[in-house]
């Protein structure tokens, strides 16, 4: 048990405190991601929507093959941050939640992608 607690212990120092990266124009990387975006969920959310000009509650749920309140509490925080926005209205009788992109949202996972690039060249050319 001592093991895994000092294991838990180094992986969260790591993750505090991870050391820089370059970038191949030799300007240095942040290593902070947007964790918002970064937890596979989010990033599903905001990823359907940049391609998308909107996606229903259930059409988000299916894509992303979860549960109603994985997706409610993970779109919250999305909507919370303002990188997507929430409509709820009535299709006839039955309630229709709708999500869009932000222009924060859309420039966030941009930032994130370009991010993601560069610590992906960089790994490459080591």
């Amino acid at each position: 048990m001592a093991k895994s607690s000092t294991a838990r212990q180094e992986r969260v120092a790591r993750e505090e405190s991870p050391a820089p990266v370059r970038a191949a124009a030799a300007q240095p990387v942040s290593a902070s991601l947007d964790r918002l975006i970064h937890e596979r969920i989010r990033l599903g959310i905001v990823s359907a929507l940049a391609v998308n000009r909107s996606l229903t509650f259930n059409e988000l749920k299916a894509l992303l093959k979860t549960t109603d309140g994985n997706l409610s509490v993970h779109a919250r925080k999305l909507e919370e941050a303002d990188y997507i926005l929430c409509t709820k209205s009535f299709d006839g009788r039955l309630p229709k939640t709708e999500y869009r992109l932000t222009a924060a949202g859309r420039k966030a996972l941009e930032r994130y992608l370009d991010h993601m690039e560069a610590l992906i060249r960089a790994t490459r050319e080591r």
